[in-house]
């Protein structure tokens, strides 16, 4: 199951003011589990508190929760494997794989299939992966997140860090 370690984080490119910035926001409200057999990870879930997401910037939080995400509609994302992936062997403490994985990402009430890279890594009992998800917004029913003095493109990242323990 997920620690209390792992977060999921947005990133997205702004102009703001005429400048060109990076607006980011983590979220802790992650939670979920892994099943590995033998080599083979066989299934993932994972769930993201939706209204867990700030930023450096309360307006931003205030905008993300409220007509970007509505959060109170759409109250959390999830991510499902469809597709189990082999580990290539049982990773030694302290080595890290790059592996692919598939699956169902849900986000703002719609569902889609994406394929993506993950690092994972084995330290002592735990097991932590690590990946970036490009995101188009209409591909989820995002309206423009641009708002006020804050020109948002159409895309951003999803950056995870998993960590799982027995």
């Amino acid at each position: 199951t997920t620690t209390d370690q792992s977060v999921v984080q947005y990133r997205v490119k702004e102009v703001l003011f005429g400048q060109d910035t990076e607006a980011t926001g983590t979220a802790d409200g992650v939670t979920g589990s892994v099943t590995i057999s033998g080599t083979q990870v066989t299934a993932a879930d994972v769930e993201v508190a939706m209204a867990t997401f700030e930023s450096d910037e309360s307006r931003r939080d205030s905008q993300f929760q409220g007509r970007i995400m509505e959060v109170d509609q759409f109250p959390t994302a999830t991510f499902s494997l469809t597709e189990p992936f082999d580990l290539g062997g049982e990773p030694a403490d302290g080595e890290e794989l790059t592996v692919t994985a598939t699956g169902d990402l849900t986000m703002h009430g719609v569902t889609r299939s994406i394929t993506f890279e993950l690092t994972a890594k084995r330290t002592g009992g735990t097991f932590a992966a690590n990946a970036t998800i490009p995101i188009t917004f209409t591909d989820y029913g995002i309206d423009d997140p641009s708002g006020g003095p804050a020109q948002v493109g159409t895309t951003g990242e999803l950056e995870l860090l998993l960590v799982f323990g027995r």
